[in-house]
């Protein structure tokens, strides 16, 4: 069942914080004339704790590295892929990943740019020295690492099953969904790992993802699976209309959802890549990692 569900990543550890429970709405006290019954407070909102994923190992402390030539750096991302990289109204870069790289100049005390281009750009812009690290969730298949050179991974994308709020489905192991109505986008690692462990549920392929989140609000299907990353972005947003809940916890099969996301780094440049990787830990140790992750997904991914 453990290679069934792929539920644990190999050096994968995780902190569970509870969501805040700002915001309990106390009721008004009644106006004249004075009612006999004395005022309630509405309880605090109980929030599911947020899960913050985290792949470093305090028994592991890497060493400092030789940072002396190391001045400035120069990071490349995406324009257009919020959370992680976009860019505001007038144009500064902004996200995730442009906050975690000013985190990490400013750990290692450089100087700290940011350019934003083209995601088909990026590599090429880096092996041309126009850069010296790309930071923009590049996945580090066989092939990219044959161009370039990545840091250990400070993030992965899941997957999760999201339902209604109103629905009765709570557990999502493969038993418990037979005959189920399950939306995915066709053609994509999600449909295939469903197909594999999931036989019994009866798949509907979209397009889209647009169409495929359509589809579980109207109830058009029991069950949406799909990039948690993408999902908690959603039901943190306005378009989901509060629809809908994860339900189970993160499948994290590497042989479908990758080994994680590190920061990218011209062949051979370890001078780069060991600063950045100490920079990372650190951050995580000192708990900047927690505290950015949550400002960007107080709905958690896994």
């Amino acid at each position: 069942m453990a290679i069934v569900l792929g539920l644990v990543a190999v050096g994968m550890l995780f902190k569970v914080f509870p969501a805040s429970a700002e915001g309990a709405i106390a009721q008004p006290p009644a106006a004249q004339p004075p009612v006999t019954q004395p005022s309630v407070t509405q309880p605090p909102v109980i929030q599911p704790p947020v899960n913050v994923p985290g792949f470093w190992d305090p028994r592991r402390r890497p060493e400092r590295p030789d940072l002396t030539r190391i001045k400035v750096i120069r990071f490349l991302t995406e324009t257009d892929y919020p959370p992680f990289n976009f860019a505001a109204p007038d144009g500064t870069p902004q996200g995730f990943n442009v906050d975690l790289a000013r985190l990490m100049c400013e750990e290692l005390k450089v100087g700290c740019t940011v350019q934003m281009r083209r995601f088909e750009t990026l590599v090429p812009a880096l092996n041309e020295d126009r850069g010296d690290a790309v930071i923009a969730s590049i996945a580090p298949t066989a092939e990219m690492r044959a161009k370039v050179d990545f840091t250990d991974p400070y993030y992965r994308s899941p997957a999760r099953f999201v339902a209604r709020r109103d629905s009765s489905i709570e557990d999502v192991l493969p038993e418990r969904l037979e005959g189920r109505k399950v939306a995915v986008v066709a053609g994509t690692a999600h449909e295939a790992y469903l197909k594999t462990l999931f036989p019994e549920v009866e798949l509907r392929g979209y397009p889209n993802s647009d169409l495929a989140r359509l589809a579980l609000r109207r109830g058009d299907v029991d069950l949406l699976f799909g990039d948690a990353i993408a999902l908690a972005f959603w039901l943190n947003g306005t378009s989901s209309e509060n629809c809908c809940v994860f339900r189970g916890g993160p499948f994290l099969d590497s042989r479908f959802f990758g080994e994680g996301i590190g920061v990218a780094v011209r062949k051979g440049n370890n001078t780069m890549r060991m600063a950045l990787n100490w920079s990372l830990f650190r951050i995580w140790e000192q708990g900047r990692f927690t505290d950015l992750w949550l400002r960007y997904f107080p709905i958690s991914p896994f």
